[in-house]
């Protein structure tokens, strides 16, 4: 009798895969929580009430919000989770910005610039010189260094420290789009971000005087060692007018970036008739001035249209600050959750299956062998992931990658390395 009623181990894990899907059948399927608005988490350009989009959009993924409302007046792929570059440097600065006052100084030493990547942007901090804060995040800001962000992270505790700390901004600020893996933003396997989430930090940022200080500061002196200064241009092309660009009228910052992975990214701001507009842009098709550009024309589109724009989305509150926390409810016919939400990933932590209640022990049996199939199903997904992932980071060569980034965001900007000139402190827009 009881070798004839058992169930095979196969038979049992067979039944349990099935049995989330019929418990969840009657019930009505709700849609997945997508951060700032279920448009947002929908693909494809998303906009109501106006018109007139600028034609020829080549970038993955843009957003265009209302700095003092949230409201999201356009967006297109949101959600989108791309390699962000420097514009991750935002979210460091939200991050290890008030740790530490302005006028402190500190004497860098060899370890402050161990495990910088190799094909950096740079300022030229130096080992054996003496740096006040506010002189390490002009680099960081105005030159996208990268051997500023370490510095400051060693003091801030260590890289890894940093890293953690970033992480748990990030979570605050509701950006559960962003997995950080370095403070300054270089191509690392899995460090990814989002328009939407890039847009969180400008905006929080912005929220913070020294903030808006360093993002708005065109060019500044930087020592050089032994009382010497060299003048640093911000890499910023619609606040300089570098490189062929205009300055765009009313731009307030805010930070960009290049690596050969990401391609460019930029977030941007401006200020208009006593309205604020923020501006992300991430991975246009054309290179040089193209992200510029880009956030130029949306700028424009937004200032021309905020009045009759109704909102798509909105940007959440940080959580610390009365946010409220969003949560994901799992949709038990959705084959994939919708982008932006809480999915089941590799590191997530929400799951898509239903909740399965009141049926006894039967039932506990299968829901546990329900449990083991997807645990294996995630490690082989994740294991398949890594290894696309990996294969496509191989074929970015280090060498190629040093003087690409190198020459965009540092190396040959007017202005750039020591001795390229003096002034009388820094000017600001």
């Amino acid at each position: 009798m009881r070798d004839s009623s058992r169930l095979s181990r196969r038979a049992v894990l067979g039944l349990a895969a099935a049995a989330p899907l019929a418990a969840a059948a009657p019930v009505s399927a709700s849609p997945a929580t997508v951060i700032g608005g279920e448009r947002l988490g929908r693909s494809g350009v998303q906009v109501s009430g106006a018109s007139g989009l600028p034609k020829k959009l080549t970038a993955r993924a843009w957003l265009v919000a209302d700095h003092e409302s949230g409201e999201v007046l356009a967006a297109y792929n949101a959600h989108r989770r791309l390699a962000p570059a420097s514009t991750l440097k935002m979210l460091f600065a939200d991050t290890v910005l008030k740790k530490f006052e302005r006028a402190e100084r500190h004497t860098v030493t060899a370890d402050d610039l161990v495990g910088i990547p190799a094909g950096s942007s740079l300022v030229g901090v130096q080992a054996g010189t003496t740096y006040t804060v506010e002189q390490l995040w002009l680099g960081v800001f105005l030159r996208s260094g990268n051997d500023a962000v370490h510095v400051l992270s060693h003091m801030n505790g260590g890289v890894a420290e940093t890293v953690a700390q970033m992480q748990a901004k990030a979570e605050d600020l509701q950006a559960l789009d962003t997995h950080v893996v370095s403070p300054d933003g270089f191509d690392h396997k899995g460090q990814l971000s989002s328009a939407y989430d890039l847009t969180l930090f400008a905006r929080h940022g912005l929220a913070d005087a020294d903030f808006r200080d360093y993002c708005a500061t065109r060019t500044a002196d930087f020592p050089a060692g032994r009382k010497k200064t060299f003048q640093i241009q911000n890499t910023d092309r619609l606040l300089t007018g570098a490189w062929g660009m205009e300055t765009y009228d009313g731009l307030i910052g805010v930070k960009n970036g290049f690596t050969s992975h990401a391609g460019n990214t930029f977030t941007g701001a401006a200020t208009r008739g006593g309205r604020t507009l923020l501006v992300t842009v991430m991975h246009p098709k054309s290179g040089g001035n193209g992200v510029y550009e880009e956030t130029a024309k949306l700028l424009d589109w937004g200032f021309a249209h905020a009045a009759s724009a109704k909102p798509v989305g909105t940007l959440v509150d940080p959580i610390s600050e009365g946010g409220a926390p969003a949560t994901a409810t799992p949709s038990a016919a959705a084959a994939k959750p919708a982008a932006g939400a809480r999915a089941s990933t590799a590191g997530g932590h929400s799951s898509s299956w239903g909740l399965l209640g009141g049926a006894g022990g039967a039932v506990a049996l299968l829901a546990g062998g329900a449990v083991a199939l997807r645990t294996r199903r995630r490690r082989t997904e994740a294991g398949t992931e890594a290894k696309a992932e990996g294969k496509a980071n191989a074929k970015v060569k280090t060498k190629a990658e040093g003087k690409a980034n190198a020459k965009a965001e540092a190396g040959k900007e007017p202005g750039a390395g020591a001795g390229a000139g003096e002034t009388n402190g820094r000017d600001r827009r």
